[in-house]
């Protein structure tokens, strides 16, 4: 006898803080950093379970949540990070058996766990032209070809060019 396999659907929602709204790091924020913030904090699991600073959500999950290319996704996380609203506190990896991990990331406007009061709002320390520093992703090989080069490569020497006559050429 099969059973009837209902569909759980659980109602998820974050909330949007109006002066968090109001602050010129908002507004300075492109529209799909905007659009994104909200699917970032729908990874944080509440105050009793409380997982800021190991929030991950990958370029390619955000690009599906919001409908746009990962390539838009991607800046809308690097936007985010220069203007304060998100932390990154673990870089992204590739592990042993080739399962990938996204970078962690702090809602500076949320509690870390273990700690008092509220979160860091770094984007109320935000200014015209002062972002803060986004972390990029390291190389794969550091010793190799993606950074310091350990091999000689052959340099490109540019010299006056012979030109090469045949006798047929040179006949006419």
């Amino acid at each position: 006898m099969a059973r009837d396999k209902k569909k759980s659907h659980v109602e998820q929602w974050t909330k949007s803080i109006r002066p968090t709204m109001e602050e010129p790091a908002w507004r300075a924020l492109s529209t799909s950093a905007q659009a994104l913030y909200p699917w970032v904090k729908f990874e944080w699991h509440g105050v009793d379970h409380n997982n800021n600073g190991k929030l991950r959500l990958s370029v390619r999950q955000a690009a599906l949540c919001m409908g746009v290319v990962p390539d838009t996704a991607a800046e809308a996380f690097r936007d985010l990070q220069r203007k304060g609203f998100l932390y990154q506190t673990e870089a992204a990896c590739l592990g042993v058996e080739g399962a990938a991990k996204s970078p962690a990331y702090e809602v500076t406007e949320l509690k870390m766990p273990g700690t008092t009061g509220d979160g860091r709002k770094l984007y109320r320390q935000w200014r015209h032209g002062q972002d803060f520093p986004v972390q990029g992703p390291s190389a794969n090989n550091p010793q190799g070809a993606n950074g310091r080069r350990t091999k000689p490569r052959h340099e490109n020497r540019d010299g006056p060019v012979m030109k090469i006559v045949t006798k047929k050429a040179a006949l006419s």
